[in-house]
């Protein structure tokens, strides 16, 4: 069952590898020295509760319209500077990230990739805290490999809510496993409100712009049924 928090309310999480996710601060001003981990978490944004299913990860779900980076998040950004060794990209947040030049799979001094201004990538958000601006990097943080991460060449960038980003993450959401069935494409999901969007010609990939237009929360809400209905009014 969904448990609705407010600004400010504690929250019961506890695990010996507990890992709060965006909504939740551990609280560290306990003077007395007091451990109890249930007593130190609280909320600091509105909006719904939920866990992982061994209660190690904790996060709190609400449909923000501006994104609040978060460590560990996968986003959708533009590059808009070239700033020294490194590069400045916008993902939605309050201010940019700063993305190092080396931050990518195999990359030197002497071979880095040449973004340019404009450019998409897929990266992670491998540091992120209120005073600062957040950075990114493009690999897995265990691997070493890019994993995904780096330059989206080609394609289509969407703009939609945060939730349905999160909803598109899901496994268990209709609608991409719905579209893959149909014809091939590729996506990059950020968590940030941004999707990008690759098919082999333009007609399928404004098709899959359009239906998640139509299936954001915010822009209608359709169900799976219309849009298999949707789908045949745009001949796909």
């Amino acid at each position: 069952m969904s448990t609705t928090v407010l600004p400010g309310q504690h929250v019961p999480a506890q695990h010996v590898n507990l890992k709060l996710g965006p909504g939740l601060l551990q609280n560290t001003g306990n003077s007395r020295g007091d451990a109890s981990t249930s007593a130190s978490i609280i909320a600091t944004r509105a909006g719904t509760l939920n866990h992982s299913a061994n209660g190690s990860k904790w996060w709190i779900e609400n449909n923000s319209r501006r994104y609040v980076p978060a460590a560990q998040e996968s986003v959708v950004g533009v590059i808009i500077q070239k700033a020294g060794e490194g590069f400045r990209v916008d993902i939605g947040s309050a201010q940019p990230a700063s993305l190092d030049g080396l931050a990518f799979e195999g990359a030197t001094k002497r071979n880095k990739p040449n973004l340019k201004i404009g450019n998409l990538v897929y990266a992670r958000v491998s540091l992120a805290h209120k005073d600062m601006e957040p950075e990114l990097e493009c690999f897995d943080a265990q691997t070493r490999k890019a994993e995904g991460f780096g330059e989206l060449k080609g394609g289509f960038l969407v703009r939609c809510s945060l939730a349905m980003c999160r909803q598109l993450l899901d496994a268990k959401h209709f609608l991409l496993p719905l579209l893959g069935a149909r014809f091939p494409l590729e996506v990059a999901v950020g968590v940030n409100g941004r999707v990008w969007v690759n098919a082999k010609d333009v007609r399928e990939t404004i098709g899959v712009m359009r239906c998640i237009e139509a299936v954001d929360p915010d822009g209608g809400g359709m169900d799976e049924a219309g849009v298999v209905d949707f789908l045949k009014t745009l001949g796909l």
